[in-house]
Formats: C-alpha cells, structure tokens, sequence
C-alpha cells in the first residue's frame, strides 16, 4: 500500500470513528428532558396513583408529588406508559421513561436494577384476612406452611415477603395489571389465606366492602421508605430530585399532600 493510500484509509478509519462516537453521543443522550419534558412510567394502586377512567385524570399521593418536584425543578410532565409491579424496572432500564411515578420500596433484588430516591415518606405492612380468620393472630410462622396459600400481584412486595419469610407456603400470583381489590377477593372467595398490604390500601378496599377483611394482629411485617425508582445512570436526575423532594419535606409540602387525600394517619413524613 502506498503512502497516499494509507492517508486515505487513516482518515477514512477517522471519519468513521467520528461518526460511531457521535451515534452513541446521540444515543446515550437520547433523553426527553433535552425537551424540558420528564416521561413518568406509572403503575396504578390507590391511594398512591389512580386515573379516572372516564378523563384519564390522574390523582394520588405520588400524583402530587411528582407534579409538585417537576414544578421546582423547571420540568414538565408526560405521563406515558402504565406498567406493573414486575415489568416496570425494566421500562427504566432500556429507556422508555425516565421516572417510575408510582412509589415503591426498595428491597435488596430492586436496588440491583435501579436506583433509588430519598423517600419523602414511610409507610408499614400489616398482614390481612378474611373477616374472623384468627388462625395468624400474633403468629406468622406458621404460614411456612403449604397448608396456606399467600396472594399478591405479580412482582409486587408481598411475593416478595411470601418467598423471603414464608417460602413453603403457597403463593397466588394475580397478573401485574389487576387491581389490588381482586387480591383481597381471592382471601374474601377463599382462594388465599392472606396478604400483606399498606393500611391505606386495605381501607380503601374496605370503603366499598365493609365488613371483609381483618387486619392481622401484631407489629407489622415490614416498614418501608415510599421512594421513586430511576435509571441508574440518571445520577444528575436522582439528585435534583432528592434537593426538590427534601425542599417539600421541609415545607411541609408532603404532609399537606397526606392530608389532602386523607391518609395522614397511615404514613410517617421523613
């Protein structure tokens, strides 16, 4: 090969490279807050998040939150993918959303995937049965059991619990889209022995079916910070939100979202 040939391989092999390392550039930053715009995947589960099916309104507890950090951080909102519990880590791992919008709790098998906020508030767990089910009254052990059956949606904490606490017990799995009311109508149908869930959860349900389900007695089975789940990559996100979220805490902003949809009493402000 000749001198001039080689200069015009070399600066061939220089285009190209110019052209691939802009590619990714424009890959690895192909993110819709270059539009001032922050793409909130959502999972539906009252009082956190719901939408009217109606309007398509959304409202909730982390509704307002996200509404109320995107105001302080200069961005606007697109709420634009429901997903559920299982499949929702992903959409944040291959970039269709920036921002889990529903709260979740962060557990060893999560925090490998993404990361997560700084939770503006705590909620617990408590066991939940059928209405005059006593048989688990201040002891869980025996669920360890395949004599019970533990119910939840697929990928949500309580399969978590069930599989980490009581694994010979069995687990009915509901898929990732229903709603939290038809795991507490498979304990009222005897499908399930029991569940774990919020208190606020549980009340909601018990707003439209009275007289159901019991709380089980004892402490609860897991206490938990409500957080926001981002990409890991996302550091410079995850930190302005964490600044906006602790400037709402100390305003009292989050406190004043708890009472405005009535659940004060079920979560504690950080």
């Amino acid at each position: 090969m000749n001198k001039q040939n080689k200069i015009y391989l070399a600066v061939g092999i220089i285009a190209i490279l110019i052209i691939v390392i802009g590619l990714f550039s424009i890959n690895k930053n192909d993110n819709s807050l270059n539009d001032n715009t922050l793409r909130v995947g959502y999972i539906i589960y009252p009082p956190l998040l719901e939408k009217d099916a109606n309007t398509g309104q959304f409202q909730g507890i982390s509704y307002d939150i996200v509404e109320a950090v995107a105001e302080k951080i200069g961005v606007e909102t697109k709420w634009t993918e429901e997903v559920g519990w299982g499949t929702s880590l992903e959409g944040l791992k291959t970039n269709r959303y920036d921002i889990l919008g529903t709260q979740m709790w962060p557990n060893e098998e999560r925090e490998r995937v993404v990361s997560f906020s700084i939770a503006p508030m705590d909620s617990v767990i408590y066991g939940y049965v059928k209405k005059g089910d006593t048989r688990f009254n201040d002891d869980l052990s025996v669920l360890n059991s395949d004599e019970y059956k533990i119910t939840s949606l697929d990928g949500e904490m309580a399969m978590f619990i069930a599989q980490e606490d009581y694994p010979n017990a069995q687990v009915v799995a509901l898929p990732q889209l229903s709603s939290y009311s038809e795991v507490f109508l498979n304990i009222i149908q005897g499908k399930a022995d029991i569940t774990f869930a919020e208190p606020s959860t549980a009340e909601g349900f018990l707003t439209s079916n009275p007289n159901t389900l019991d709380r089980v007695n004892g402490e609860p089975v897991r206490s938990f910070g409500n957080s926001f789940a981002f990409n890991k990559e996302d550091v410079e996100l995850r930190e302005k939100w964490d600044k906006a979220v602790q400037e709402l805490i100390d305003e009292g902003e989050i406190q004043r979202i708890l009472e405005k949809h009535g659940v004060e009493n079920y979560y504690k402000v950080n």
